[in-house]
């Protein structure tokens, strides 16, 4: 996922009401934009912290600013929540999860379970069909451990109960997290921070749910899948 218009160096001066935040451009500017990510971004959102933004002139956009990442830790990580589905389009079209290669229809927002829809949808090749979700992941409190989530997601464990359905069905249904930094080698469930989530995981996994991570390249100019990592048992980090 390549960005053009190139982004816009500037320095974070505060994230506030979820969805917005104050900056300075590096010519000293004062800016005020949207920050497209609604969850708690814990140790992202430190004062002084560079940043990167992307500009848009649409007359519909109430903000011409958007925040898309922030440098932490000494690496870049992508904040913006809905680029993990494109990242993940991209690594599946590309082969990169071997174990979903050969699947001839990839389909986007279907409708399942009771009240959800699916990310992706993979059919073909007489193969059972395939039920991708994403995850978005950017948190990190161990060096090379990336967690998620990073606070309570009542909406993603019951996800993962919907795909087990799909897995007990005879379909396959697979957890996909998309990890928007190159600086992690594993991920990790967080217990400590949604037992709930970490519980409806191990649930998911005994019917069957598959997990992959992809981690990312992160620079000012594009945001790409690079390999996949290990994923860890559910449980805190040891710090």
């Amino acid at each position: 996922m390549i960005f053009d218009p190139p982004l816009v160096r500037a320095t974070l001066v505060q994230r506030y009401k979820r969805f917005l935040f104050d900056a300075l451009v590096d010519d000293g500017t004062p800016v005020t934009g949207f920050c497209p990510n609604t969850g708690s971004m814990r140790g992202l959102t430190t004062p002084g912290s560079p940043i990167w933004m992307s500009l848009h002139d649409s007359p519909t956009r109430k903000y011409r600013h958007m925040l898309e990442m922030v440098e932490a830790d000494g690496t870049l990580v992508g904040i913006n929540a809905a680029f993990a589905n494109r990242i993940a389009e991209e690594a599946l079209v590309a082969g990169l999860v071997p174990d979903l290669r050969g699947y001839g229809s990839l389909r986007r927002e279907q409708r399942y379970g009771t009240r959800s829809r699916i990310d992706f949808l993979l059919s073909g090749s007489g193969r059972p069909h395939c039920y991708v979700e994403v995850k978005n992941v950017h948190f990190m409190r161990a060096l090379g451990l990336a967690e998620f989530p990073d606070t309570v997601t009542t909406r993603g464990a019951r996800h993962l109960e919907e795909l087990g359905d799909m897995a007990e069905a005879g379909h396959r249904a697979v957890m996909l997290y998309v990890v928007q930094r190159q600086d992690c080698d594993r991920l990790r469930l967080c217990s400590d921070l949604d037992p709930r989530y970490a519980a409806a995981f191990r649930r998911a996994a005994a019917r069957g749910v598959e997990a992959y991570v992809l981690r990312c390249r992160v620079t000012p100019q594009e945001i790409v899948a690079t390999d996949l990592i290990a994923m860890d048992e559910a449980g805190p980090p040891a710090l």
